[in-house]
């Protein structure tokens, strides 16, 4: 008998920070994480939200550090390019699913404006059945494929804007910002119910994630064709995923209290109490973590580790120079 000769593992390294992956079609946001932590060699990474295998677009990847923070991505608002097919519903509520129902689609420019402004703002969403929503241990969507309906309750999310993009008969693409947690397929179908034609989501893309837009992502064809080399100058750093949060910068005593985890009495008048805030050290784009400020205090929320804000700092030229 002769013995199967094993591959040689390929070796991991230590890497950190973002990788803005634009998912293609068709392929599980899992195994999208899978196949670009491959390519990056990377021992630890982590995705920042899922996208269905239908769905394509922003899907920011988190190395090494960066996965500590990848909860306030998890957090953020989104922004997508939904594309409707008036008169059609489904019984996934997208294009997956078998036709439930078609109509005529006899809608004038002002009813969608107006089905649209219906919805912009704090609404209720029940999740659809179609969704990864967990039921005891199980996806929603299991039950459903089983023909058992589970009662859900509704959540309550925002819908910043809902814009027109396109309309050609019954094609409707909408340009759509919201908060997280927002089911865009079940927003499609409630539009065309209020238009009563009914409408069901053909295509869904991502395009933004936060202050992480699509236009700075790269597809994994092109990833793939990249030196080693080139693919981690594309890594942004840690603190990228926090760039809109106010910027708070300690002396080199300070900071090393505040990465030991101890509270930190304020004493300027400028810093006023926030949720949020990414803090720094004395030194040039020396990351620490996250933190909050109440009643004064700086309190820590999620640190890097001293070994951490080293190697970022020594890889910051990288991070400045990535083409993305």
């Amino acid at each position: 008998m002769i013995a199967k000769t094993q591959r040689p593992k390929t070796p991991r390294r230590a890497l950190h920070g973002v990788l803005l992956l634009d998912k293609p079609l068709g392929l599980s946001s899992n195994d999208a994480l899978q196949k670009a932590k491959w390519l990056m060699r990377a021992e630890k990474a982590g995705h920042t939200g899922t996208l269905d295998p239908l769905a394509t677009g922003l899907l920011p990847l988190c190395f090494g550090a960066s996965t500590k923070f990848s909860q306030i991505s998890l957090d953020a608002d989104k922004a997508y390019e939904a594309v409707l097919r008036l008169g059609v519903r489904t019984t996934t509520g997208d294009a997956e699913g078998e036709v439930l129902e078609q109509c005529d689609v006899q809608v004038t420019r002002e009813q969608i404006e107006a089905a649209c402004l219906a919805f912009t703002g704090a609404i209720d969403q029940v999740p659809p059945m179609h969704s990864a929503l967990k039921h005891e241990g199980r996806p929603l969507y299991e039950y459903a494929r089983a023909g058992i309906v589970i009662e859900r309750p509704s959540r309550r999310v925002t819908i910043h804007a809902i814009d027109i993009i396109d309309w050609q008969d019954e094609r409707l693409t909408l340009g759509i910002r919201c908060s997280k947690g927002t089911y865009i397929r079940t927003l499609a179908e409630d539009i065309g119910h209020r238009l009563g034609c009914g409408a069901s989501l053909s295509a869904l893309r991502r395009t933004a994630s936060g202050p992480l837009a699509i236009g700075e992502a790269i597809s994994l064809d092109a990833l793939a064709a990249l030196t080693e080399i080139e693919r981690e100058a594309l890594l942004r750093p840690p603190d990228s995923l926090l760039s809109d949060w106010p910027e708070l910068r300690l002396d080199q005593t300070e900071a090393a209290r505040f990465l030991n985890g101890l509270r930190r009495r304020l004493y300027s008048d400028s810093n006023e109490d926030a949720p949020h805030v990414r803090v720094y050290g004395s030194e040039p784009h020396a990351f620490l973590g996250s933190a909050h400020i109440t009643d004064g205090e700086l309190i820590a929320d999620r640190l890097l580790s001293p070994h951490e804000v080293k190697s970022l700092v020594s890889t910051e030229s990288s991070f400045l120079e990535s083409p993305v």
